[in-house]
């Protein structure tokens, strides 16, 4: 028998912050806490597939919805032609399910599928051939199962052949698993009145009974040879290891955790499309001091929508860049657009798909988070990398190389940026890392602080390695170089046979290897490597306003508003200021005690209503209150509110501006309103008992330490 094949700009940017504040996941449940159709599935109908990831991701969801949709992932994961309506994986395992309880179960106290035949059959599917043995004196009942040439035995680790034995402990009752080297030939005897664990002695009295089941007594895999007759062997209990972990292991699971951590930030029709990708991170230095990070992201694949004649997809990249204590300090998003005709889209199917894009960051340690989300196909995938930014000036070092296929003179005007250019070179490559022998192995990567008379003294050892033996080394010379210096070594693939190798540079001054880096990449037999189309745009020229604004923002967030107020009043004098860096600076202003300039820059952007961010309000009022100006403060707030609503936040600023002018009666109506609509303030009730215990000769409060309670 053979077996069946298996809005505002503003409103965006805080969208986009929101997307990657993700909170701690919730504590497991209890399968108690499960319906009885969830449980059902979790402990019978996937028991033996799902991975403990997935089971322990499965756990922590907090919904019905959540849990149908990871079902509806965790089958798509598995589904071996998903451009079929029919899911041909899920079929044919709720068939075995089936098989095994009708088979399996009339004889067990459980179903079918729980039994140890029942969760072989559903794993491994129909046998190939069964031998049974039955009513045999001096054997138990007992059945040994066949199996060949299983299309899943090499991804699983199984051997070409193998076998299975069950065997029935008692007369009646289920069929148990045989393990040679727990069980031993004596558990197949009926009769056997030795010791159990001579298993030179079962295995002889075993064999003059049967001496097929002999063999494969000791050994399930056909054909192993027994250092010592009788000697059950290990690979055995192995094989039987491997079958258990073969279900849960035929696919990455990764999609789990992705899950768990996007659930509650990517739509309700993404989540159950989590898509593998592949990324690239790397940090170039431009001549004004500048630091950009370059990433490229390479999803696993590009589904595009027919769209009359055309075929189309929009791709929405979100990106967060966050301090190693969670703090997100900058967000950004990407809209990619994407169309072409049917003949171009079946040339283009056939090769990888690959966003490149770049933006400047502040120095320090940071996690680079992307989302994409294809709106098309409502698939989603994600990369995240931790990057590291030196400070300026700097002592002499190397930049992590970026390892490629081919380097290109660049035809983009110089003074624009472009990603993955260094100087006027173009370097391409594949996260991957993969070589034919036609291409080039490419080393691109920058020399920091080769000043003065250190680049005399200063020089590049590279070196290709396999299996950490020398193949290939040769020198350079940095004398002529200077500051931050761009290197591009390029060396042809051809004459590396096919394998995997270390390609390694290193920084000597003195003769003393001051920095090094390096990466693997692999040479391919196959006479070429399908590479990606690139979307990339060109950006601004170094030193352009628009990235002052960025990494004044930058700084600001991190809580460098000292660092941040150069870059924030550079942007602004370039005519860049739009509301995001005009906050920014308004609130370097407001730090720094000049409540009046921080109200100036923020003004214009009152008159815009209520297109102008909710925080612009706020800190247009906190910054009045903090100088003195109680009713500019007051007038502030109640436009807020006009177009806003009344929320407790405004409430509570409403109320120090009045106390601020004396006016203690609106204060305390505008305190106790605030309370009514939110009654968990313990501060605001604290003000409020101040007040009411204050006499009218009593100093005022100092609204200089003004806070919002909300």
């Amino acid at each position: 028998m053979m077996r069946r094949s298996a809005a505002a700009r503003p409103v965006i940017v805080m969208l986009a912050a929101c997307l990657f504040l993700v909170p701690a996941g919730p504590a497991r449940p209890s399968g108690s806490e499960l319906s009885p159709a969830h449980r059902k599935w979790l402990e019978e109908d996937v028991d033996g597939i799902l991975s403990s990831r997935e089971r322990d991701v499965f756990l922590r969801l907090e919904s019905d919805r959540q849990r149908d949709l990871f079902i509806a992932a965790f089958w798509k994961r598995r589904d071996p032609v998903p451009a079929t309506p029919e899911n041909e994986f899920k079929a044919e395992h709720e068939r075995r399910l089936a098989d095994a309880d009708a088979r399996f179960g009339r004889t067990a106290a459980r179903p079918g599928r729980k039994t140890d035949r029942g969760r072989m059959f559903v794993l491994l599917g129909e046998p190939d051939d069964i031998v049974r043995y039955s009513g045999k004196d001096g054997l138990r009942e007992a059945e040994v199962w066949f199996y060949r040439n299983k299309e899943n035995a090499g991804s699983a680790g199984l051997p070409p052949s193998f076998n299975l034995v069950f065997f029935q402990e008692g007369s009646v009752g289920d069929f148990k698993i045989y393990s040679p080297f727990q069980d031993g030939p004596a558990a197949l005897l009926s009769d056997f009145r030795g010791d159990p664990g001579d298993y030179e002695k079962a295995y002889r009295a075993l064999s003059a009974l049967d001496a097929g089941l002999a063999a494969v007594s000791v050994s399930l895999i056909p054909g192993e040879a027994s250092g010592f007759p009788g000697r059950p062997s290990p690979s055995s209990d192995i094989l039987l290891q491997r079958i258990a972990a073969s279900g849960a292991g035929r696919i990455d699971d990764e999609y789990a955790a992705k899950f768990l951590e996007y659930k509650d930030i990517v739509e309700v029709e993404y989540s159950a499309n989590y898509l593998d990708s592949r990324g690239t991170m790397i940090v170039r230095r431009e001549p004004s001091g500048t630091a950009f990070v370059h990433y490229a992201l390479e999803p696993a694949r590009l589904s595009l929508a027919a769209a009359g004649r055309e075929y189309a997809a929009t791709l929405r990249l979100n990106g967060a860049v966050s301090l190693e204590d969670g703090r997100v300090i900058s967000t950004f998003e990407k809209i990619v657009s994407v169309r072409m005709d049917e003949e171009r889209k079946n040339t283009l199917s056939r090769v990888p798909f690959m966003i490149q894009d770049l933006f400047p960051l502040i120095p320090g340690i940071f996690k680079v988070s992307l989302l994409l989300r294809n709106e098309a196909s409502k698939e989603f995938c994600t990369f995240e990398r931790t990057v590291v930014v030196p400070e300026s000036g700097s002592g002499p070092g190397l930049t992590a190389p970026l390892l490629g296929y081919r380097a290109r003179s660049s035809d983009v005007e110089p003074s624009n940026l472009k990603p993955f250019r260094f100087g006027s070179t173009q370097v391409y490559f594949q996260s991957g890392r993969t070589l034919a022998r036609s291409d080039d192995l490419v080393l691109a990567f920058q020399v920091l602080g080769l000043d003065g008379p250190v680049r005399s003294r200063a020089r590049l050892r590279f070196s290709i390695t396999r299996d950490d033996v020398a193949i290939e080394e040769w020198e350079r010379d940095l004398s002529g170089f200077s500051g931050v210096s761009d290197i591009v070594e390029s060396r042809p693939a051809s004459g590396l046979s096919p394998a995997f190798y270390a390609a390694r540079v290193r920084l000597f001054i003195d003769g003393r290897e001051a920095a090094a880096g390096g990466g693997d990449f692999a040479v391919t037999p196959l006479e070429a490597v399908p590479r990606p189309w690139i979307h990339a745009k060109l950006m601004p020229a170094d030193g352009d306003p628009a990235y002052d604004g960025l990494l004044g923002r930058q700084l600001e967030a991190a809580g460098r508003a000292a660092e941040a107020r150069p870059f924030l009043e550079k942007a602004a004098a370039g005519g860049t200021a739009g509301p995001e860096i005009a906050l920014a600076l308004a609130r370097v202003y407001d730090r720094a005690g000049e409540y009046a300039a921080a109200a100036f820059i923020l003004d214009p952007y009152l008159a815009a209503g209520a297109e102008t961010a909710y925080d612009i309000w706020i800190l247009a009022a906190e910054t009045r209150l903090r100088g003195g100006d109680f009713a500019g403060a007051v007038g502030v707030l109640d436009r807020a509110m006009t177009l806003f609503g009344i929320h407790p936040r405004l409430l509570n600023l409403v109320g120090d501006g009045y106390l601020g002018l004396n006016r203690r009666v609106e204060a305390r109506a505008a305190w106790e309103k605030s309370l009514a609509l939110n009654p968990g303030q313990p501060e605001l009730r604290k003000k409020l008992e101040a007040l009411a215990a204050r006499r009218p000769e009593m100093e005022p409060i100092d609204l200089k330490q003004t806070e919002s309670y909300s």
